[in-house]
């Protein structure tokens, strides 16, 4: 990697403009879960104790340009500085000056970046705002990487920067996962929808040795091959995109591997009335809810095999149960298998984290990203501007 890191740099008596992400959930103005904090600590503790000033520069919802008072960074101020153990010092950007210059073993929190119209856009004059608060600028927030802001990007350009200990080894995992894995890799796309994932299968067939399509998407895959879904989640205009892709997998000796058999059930609802039919067989009143357990069979076959697992998106409507059951069973072999030492696994996205933990199955993977969206458009091949501006 061309990045630096955090080690790389020396600290003593810098301010160091540090892009985080605490964008965490907040109820009755408390923090109701504070893994995004929790997982900053040791990028914030390493400044401090190298004797640097860390100066925290965050995002808080969309407020689009706006100074919205429900959107203040305000209320985490709190839950940091438990998780820090030391106070963290608040400030507007106009007063962050002033602020910074009396902080001793303190950190700041520049109040939310996107109040300011110019964060979005990459505005270089905002950039340059933030650039002459600081010496060293620090990136530790991979799940903003894929945005090209001020904070993100243009900064990042105006002074000597690095990797946060989060950022380094996101960066590091996901390199060593699809950039130059231990094969076989085996990928797991699940979802709603076959659009929202287009580029990543794309990809993905080329660069795979096994790739597992479930959940809603699956349907529409298997709508292509001219299998009845009856009622189900199904983007049936997609038919053709569906067929391209199996063509190029076909090509790029990547096997895909559909549903064999399915669960479907008359209404979408927990515990509704279920069976198991061959894939080919879904009633014409019936929607398909879940992989069977056929299908779970061969999908665990396929990781036992398997060198390096990548997993985003949900095999069924894993929120309900029994139609949990795909996802759980895969993910608790995936788990399994990574502490065995046999497979290294990563997984990232929003419903994936949140069906892993339900699963029980989060803890044995190797690595879970808690980035949305730069996790998927790093699945799909593309260059993150908050990660090219560090090795520029």
């Amino acid at each position: 990697m061309s990045w630096k890191t955090l080690d790389q740099m020396q600290l003593m008596g810098k301010r160091v403009l540090t892009r985080v992400d605490i964008n965490v959930p907040v109820e009755n103005g408390r923090v109701t879960d504070t893994t995004r904090i929790d997982r900053i600590v040791p990028t914030v503790q390493h400044i401090l104790k190298s004797g640097g000033t860390p100066i925290l520069i965050a995002h808080f919802g969309r407020p689009k340009g706006q100074i919205v008072d429900a959107l203040s960074l305000k209320v985490t101020v709190p839950a940091l500085e438990a998780a820090l153990g030391v106070p963290v010092k608040f400030t507007s950007l106009d007063s962050a000056r002033e602020t910074i210059a009396f902080a001793k073993n303190q950190v700041v929190l520049i109040e939310n970046i996107r109040f300011e119209p110019g964060e979005e856009r990459n505005d270089p004059q905002l950039a340059q705002r933030l650039a002459d608060l600081g010496d060293i600028y620090c990136n530790d927030a991979f799940s903003a990487a894929h945005r090209a802001h001020a904070s993100t990007e243009a900064l990042a350009r105006l002074r000597p920067a690095c990797a946060g200990r989060l950022m380094a080894e996101e960066l590091s995992t996901l390199e060593a996962a699809l950039g130059k894995p231990e094969r076989p890799v085996v990928a797991v796309v699940g979802g709603a929808k076959v659009s929202s994932k287009l580029d990543l299968l794309s990809n993905l067939v080329g660069q795979v040795d096994h790739l597992v399509i479930g959940g809603g998407m699956a349907n529409t895959f298997l709508a292509a091959q001219g299998h009845a879904v009856g009622k189900s989640l199904c983007e049936h205009d997609l038919a053709d995109t569906a067929r391209r892709i199996l063509e190029q997998a076909q090509a790029a000796g990547c096997e895909i591997i559909l549903p064999s058999d399915i669960v479907v059930a008359r209404e979408f609802a927990a515990h509704a009335p279920h069976e198991t039919v061959a894939a080919e067989a879904c009633p014409d009143d019936a929607m398909i809810l879940d992989a069977g357990p056929e299908t779970v069979a061969r999908i665990g076959a396929c990781f036992a095999r398997a060198r390096t697992l990548i997993w985003n998106g949900p095999l069924g409507a894993f929120e309900m149960q029994p139609f949990d059951r795909a996802t759980n069973t895969a993910a608790q072999s995936a788990a399994t298998l990574t502490k065995m030492g046999k497979l290294i696994s990563v997984a990232g996205g929003g419903d994936t984290v949140a069906a892993l933990n339900q699963a029980g199955a989060a803890d044995g993977f190797s690595y879970i990203s808690t980035a949305g969206g730069a996790f998927l458009e790093w699945m799909e091949g593309k260059d993150l501007p908050g990660v090219a501006a560090l090795t520029a």
